[in-house]
């Protein structure tokens, strides 16, 4: 606990807030991209303690949030299925798909398991020889290594009742998508436990082409403030480059070994988003050696295709565009009991964010009275 309170000190956390304040002398937007810093700065209220004219927007970077309800459709479609075991972590089951969710299809019957490694899939499968098991593979460059591990495991050992639902997602085309889309972010705070896997290297060209600083970061309150006083350093130079706040995990080539493990076994292909559409060369799927561990060609999934629905912000809130009390259901018709959109129920989602460290509107407010 020493290490974690080191990062944590409050006379620290407000002396760098001081310094960011002293540095900054134009207003700029910071987007950070993970989840787990969005949380953070919201649970110990850093934006509060920035400037006025520093603008912090929340990003994509919950794979739960962006994974689309076409993927979600077909994991309880496969689960569904007679002798079929799905295993998933656990922040998928509650995920809405465009009719149920996989907690639901649990509570009609589908055998669906929350497991906490791909491996324990694997374990399932190999113990269960007349049952078809299904790992919902989700996430960022952070998990690829595992779900390819047990790729290589399930291989090895010649199982052939295991496969994979894939719906990993890749960082960088999404902050080059939204940079396409015009959005109005200068600078980036980037995933410090992605960037342990994938390096720095695809970031390079980014800040280069679109002239954006991105600041590899951590996740402490210090780690988040320093970031941010970096991306600002760097804004006020009139400089774009890649840097690492989290130098104690981060090196800039990344975890060889993993990124050999993944290369392996995946390659690079278009992937839909949850927000964002389909992003070319965005996502993994198995390559044609592992193909036989495809769940989507197993079992026909990609027949399924659904179209994300209207009303909920969730699209516009994972593309930094609004702020999840902005939306009409927000804390109303959508909580974290009754989550309208992904961003609510997953534990890295802005919407969940903002329901558990701000003020939540309700019906009360609704109707222009004041909650007691």
């Amino acid at each position: 606990m020493k290490f974690v309170h080191e990062f944590r000190d409050p006379a620290k956390v407000k002396a760098l807030a001081g310094q960011i304040a002293a540095v900054a002398t134009k207003p700029w937007t910071i987007m950070e991209i993970c989840g787990g810093q969005t949380h953070a700065i919201l649970r110990f209220g850093l934006d509060q303690l920035l400037p006025s004219a520093l603008t912090l927007v929340h990003g994509p970077g919950c794979p739960v949030c962006v994974t689309p309800v076409e993927l979600i459709d077909r994991a309880v479609a496969v689960a569904s299925q007679p002798g079929v075991i799905l295993c998933s972590f656990g922040d998928m089951l509650r995920v809405p798909g465009s009719e149920s969710d996989l907690l639901t299809a649990k509570s009609r019957g589908a055998d669906v398991r929350v497991v906490y490694s791909p491996l324990d899939a694997v374990e399932i499968a190999r113990k269960n020889p007349t049952r078809e098991v299904v790992f919902f593979a989700v996430g960022f460059e952070t998990t690829a290594p595992a779900n390819a591990m047990a790729v290589l495991h399930a291989y090895h050992r010649k199982l052939t009742n295991f496969s994979l639902l894939v719906a990993h997602v890749l960082v960088p085309p999404a902050i080059e998508a939204m940079l396409h889309d015009g959005a109005k972010i200068d600078g980036f705070l980037a995933a410090g436990h992605v960037c342990t896997i994938s390096g720095i290297e695809e970031y390079e060209p980014i800040c280069q082409r679109f002239r954006v600083p991105i600041v590899v970061t951590g996740f402490e309150p210090l780690d988040i403030l320093q970031g941010i006083e970096m991306c600002v350093r760097q804004l006020e130079a009139g400089e774009a480059r890649v840097e690492i706040q989290y130098d104690r995990s981060v090196r800039p080539e990344g975890n060889r070994v993993a990124q050999e493990m993944v290369a392996r076994v995946f390659e690079v292909t278009d992937r839909k988003w949850r927000g964002l559409g389909l992003l070319p060369r965005s996502g993994l799927r198995l390559r044609e050696e592992f193909r036989q561990f495809d769940a989507e060609i197993r079992f026909r999934l990609s027949e399924i295709v659904r179209e994300e629905a209207a009303g909920c912000l969730a699209g516009l809130v994972l593309q930094g565009k609004a702020r999840p009390s902005e939306c009409p259901f927000f804390g109303l018709q959508c909580t974290p009991e009754h989550p309208l959109g992904a961003p609510m129920v997953s534990s890295e989602g802005a919407c969940a964010a903002y329901y558990r460290y701000r003020r939540v509107p309700t019906a009360s407010d609704a109707r222009g009275q004041v909650p007691k």
